[in-house]
């Protein structure tokens, strides 16, 4: 879950980089559930007014990726959870997974964001962060992110049976 998560936020921040919104902007986005969204913005504005494209403020940042990540691996452990008992092929894996991506990006934009911004008292950055990304660039995101997970789990399955010894008789 957290490689996928990494995946999903190298698309955020180039996506990013392409809007003139800041390579990092999106990490100090995340980092502003329990910080204010002053980062943020001073990251944006660095972009859109001097053309600095990659103001870097290592504490925000690794806050930023650090939620990031591990509410990727609580995704991805529910993720593995779910077809852990599926025997399926790798395409099928796959594609489960990008429908997973999409699930997860309307129970984050419609429940979890509105709900977290509700507990850390982040505001609207939180609340309404899909609309703030680009609802195109935050599905995209998420559809990444199910893609990546399924294919890691599928490519894990067959390395695990690749290398799992032939079942011994034993008498």
């Amino acid at each position: 879950g957290a490689i996928a998560s990494l995946a999903m936020a190298m698309y955020a921040m180039i996506a990013a980089y392409t809007k003139d919104t800041g390579f990092f902007t999106p990490l100090y986005h995340i980092a502003s559930l329990v910080t204010d969204d002053n980062d943020m913005m001073k990251s944006m504005m660095a972009d859109q007014q001097g053309g600095d494209a990659f103001t870097f403020l290592a504490g925000p940042a690794i806050l930023g990726a650090m939620i990031h990540m591990m509410t990727g691996a609580m995704y991805g452990a529910i993720f593995g959870a779910i077809v852990s008992r599926l025997r399926l092929a790798f395409a099928v894996l796959s594609g489960i997974g990008v429908v997973y991506g999409f699930l997860v990006f309307v129970v984050s934009a419609y429940i979890a964001l509105p709900l977290a911004a509700a507990i850390f008292d982040s505001g609207d950055p939180i609340k309404n962060m899909a609309e703030m990304a680009g609802w195109g660039t935050f599905i995209i995101e998420h559809l990444l992110y199910g893609l990546t997970l399924g294919v890691l789990v599928a490519a894990a399955r067959i390395r695990s049976s690749a290398t799992a010894p032939a079942n011994a008789h034993v008498h």
